[in-house]
């Protein structure tokens, strides 16, 4: 497997390029952005809730993923979320002046779920979301989700808590996941004007 990224700190950017024998990805990311989104994964349900993250982080980013599809969708859900925490933990850079914590609520009709993070360096994921079917659109299977956060925590070093309190159509019940998620990753990594220059950690480091 070989993966490089370009960080500029400044604005808050970052690229990543990670090929594999089982997939090949491109992501840029602005953490400083407006919400636009460009994403190509091959699976169109994964790619309407990545487009999620753009919108309501208002990052803007980029994501072109050709996986082995043929196979099964595992390899291309699990290396775009390693690929995109590989881009949060990049673009952040050192934490100095981000508020650090972020948690959102996210009603979606009948559905409600909460996420909370620490961007930690401790990569740790909870995943307490339940469907009631295998899969969502042609080909995106359900438990395909978790994997998705779990990788993206994994290589992001975050901890990442993420619940669905109470819903029962399946579709909200992640879309409303990958909303709060959004949410909660644009208030953690927001300047704290109180904090400007300092890292929010009494270690001295994160």
């Amino acid at each position: 497997m070989a993966s490089t990224s370009v960080n500029a700190e400044a604005n808050r950017t970052a690229q990543i390029i990670r090929d594999t024998k089982e997939t090949k990805i491109k992501v840029e990311l602005n953490l400083d952005g407006s919400g636009q989104a460009d994403i190509k994964t091959g699976l169109a349900f994964f790619d309407h809730m990545l487009e999620q993250i753009a919108k309501h982080a208002l990052f803007d980013l980029t994501l072109y993923c050709d996986g082995d599809l043929e196979i099964d969708a595992h390899h291309t859900v699990e290396d775009c979320g390693l690929a995109l925490g590989d881009a949060i933990k990049e673009a952040i850079g050192d934490k100095k002046g981000v508020r650090r914590f972020g948690h959102a609520y996210v009603p979606m009709d009948e559905c409600l779920s909460r996420v909370a993070l620490d961007l930690s360096n401790r990569p740790y994921c909870v995943w307490n979301v339940k469907f009631s079917i295998d899969r969502l659109g042609e080909n995106m299977e359900t438990e395909l989700f978790g994997h998705f956060f779990h990788s993206m925590a994994q290589n992001g070093g975050l901890t990442l808590h993420c619940e669905n309190l109470y819903g029962e159509n399946n579709h909200h019940i992640v879309e409303s996941v990958f909303k709060a998620c959004a949410r909660a990753l644009k208030m953690a990594v927001e300047h704290d004007p109180k904090a400007a220059g300092l890292v929010p950690s009494t270690k001295g480091t994160l």
